[in-house]
């Protein structure tokens, strides 16, 4: 494993279900998407959390704001550090340009691949936004095909990528 340093986590729960933090002194490390138990959410932030200690008095500002997303509030989840430390480059710079999306608002992932350097590597963006590690914070709900449609989003699926898009404002068909 690589070594982040020392590692705490954190499992609250939301209005939309039990978020799983992990992270450290450089940021969040991952984040689950919400989850109807909290062992769901914890087993969504593997392997990292059986590397940190459990610390409730951790992320106490990006809990808050998580929460507050969740209640539909508009809140900024950009503004929360998180750890790209080991992540490839155009990964990194992928994740910064969907940091970069406004709430309510959607790209594609050409979009994607153009901000990260490289404008045919749309693939690689979707790649960069499944190997997300911290959902809601890197918001890869907001990404869609060129056709307009929505297309993957990890184990939680298009309904809760669609719900995340109501919840902001955006109309989605069905």
């Amino acid at each position: 494993m690589k070594n982040y340093g020392p590692l705490f986590y954190d499992v609250f729960q939301t209005s939309m279900g039990w978020v799983a933090l992990v992270g450290g002194e450089h940021g969040i490390l991952r984040a689950s998407l919400p989850e109807q138990q909290p062992e769901a959410a914890m087993d969504h932030v593997q392997p990292e959390i059986s590397e940190a200690e459990h610390s409730p008095d951790e992320f106490v500002d990006e809990k808050a704001m998580i929460s507050a997303y969740c209640d539909g509030a508009e809140v900024d989840l950009g503004e929360i550090a998180i750890d790209t430390r080991f992540v490839s480059p155009f990964f990194k710079q992928a994740w910064e340009a969907c940091r970069s999306i406004p709430a309510g608002e959607t790209r594609t992932y050409r979009w994607l691949a153009e901000q990260a350097g490289n404008v045919r590597a749309a693939r690689g963006a979707g790649q960069a936004m499944a190997r997300n590690k911290v959902a809601l914070l890197v918001p890869c709900h907001r990404v869609i095909g060129s056709s307009g449609k929505l297309h993957g989003f990890g184990g939680a699926g298009l309904p809760l990528k669609a719900r995340l898009l109501q919840m902001e404002g955006l109309r989605v068909s069905s």
